[in-house]
């Protein structure tokens, strides 16, 4: 069967035009620049002999026709970029593109990636550091660990484990620090250390523990967690500590927990897919060893208080 279809950079034009709304931003997108997509659009609609965009002053907009041919052209494209990933991998093998948050994969992942390949040698994992929201209808991505409530419409999300947060520090600074930590109340007297999104976690905790008066306003601040929890380490101050975060550094002693109380997040760690692909055999065998391993890390999360503080 002959097709008669219009070109296809005519069509990958038209489809990021119509998402942005923006030949500027589809060039940009696109590597090329607005003079070329504007000359794509306008031969694509004379191709058609319709108008797709109607451009006003300062934008464009979808006609009607051109918003019902952008969810066919959208349809097609994802069909097509599905068919040559699955037909690229299984002329390279068997390789799985995971992407996960810097920290997490940090202080969680990589240390346990070498028990998945014992089990799983024949897939390849290939992480992706980002703290991006990804977009998996645009992106090399197979599988994401997120962190949230678990409702990202059109994907798949199985929660991995829940998050609880408590005040972390290095041992020596429990048994040679500036001030004795004995209750939540001694914190004024250190520096408390946080992460740029955790301010709200030291407020909370501290809320709870009965301390209402500690300036949060001032003080070393990172901009992601597996920075934040070495510094503790080094001795540097005291951090807000998260499950699964510094699950290692406690169990190995780098860190320390010199209070009883945790506090409990409603967010969790999520691995999500798209839902079409949840099935997949070695989404499933990744997916299926990510949830044994955080089964294995919660059975052993019995963190007791440094030993003399209550």
């Amino acid at each position: 069967m002959a097709y008669r279809l219009p070109p296809l950079n005519a069509l990958r034009a038209f489809e990021s035009a119509g998402r942005h709304l923006s030949f500027t931003r589809a060039a940009d997108e696109l590597h090329g620049t607005q003079a070329a997509i504007s000359h794509q659009i306008k031969t694509l609609e004379s191709w058609l002999d319709m108008a797709l965009f109607k451009r006003l002053n300062r934008a464009i907009i979808l006609t009607e026709l051109g918003q019902h041919y952008l969810l066919s052209v959208r349809d097609a494209l994802d069909g097509l970029e599905a068919a040559t990933k699955q037909i690229l991998k299984a002329g390279a093998g068997a390789a799985l593109t995971v992407s996960v948050m810097p920290s997490f994969g940090a202080t969680w992942l990589v240390r346990r990636m070498a028990r998945f390949a014992q089990l799983h040698p024949e897939i390849d994992l290939r992480i992706s550091a980002d703290d991006r929201t990804i977009d998996f209808a645009h992106e090399d991505v197979d599988v994401a660990v997120r962190y949230g409530r678990g409702t990202w419409p059109g994907l798949h999300a199985t929660r991995l484990m829940r998050q609880n947060i408590f005040p972390v520090c290095s041992p020596a600074l429990v048994e040679k620090g500036p001030h004795p930590l004995r209750s939540p109340d001694d914190l004024r007297h250190h520096i408390l250390l946080q992460e740029d999104s955790t301010t709200y976690d030291w407020r909370m905790w501290l809320l709870a523990a009965g301390v209402d008066d500690i300036d949060l306003a001032h003080g070393p601040s990172f901009s992601h967690a597996h920075v934040l929890y070495q510094a503790a380490i080094v001795g540097e101050g005291v951090a807000i500590g998260a499950t699964p975060m510094v699950d290692d550094d406690l169990a190995d002693g780098r860190l320390v927990k010199p209070f009883e109380l945790t506090i409990s997040i409603d967010w969790a760690f999520y691995v999500v897919c798209v839902e079409k692909r949840q099935d997949e055999p070695n989404i499933v065998a990744l997916r299926n060893w990510l949830l044994a391993e955080a089964a294995i890390e919660s059975g052993n999360r019995a963190y007791a208080p440094r030993k003399g503080i209550p």
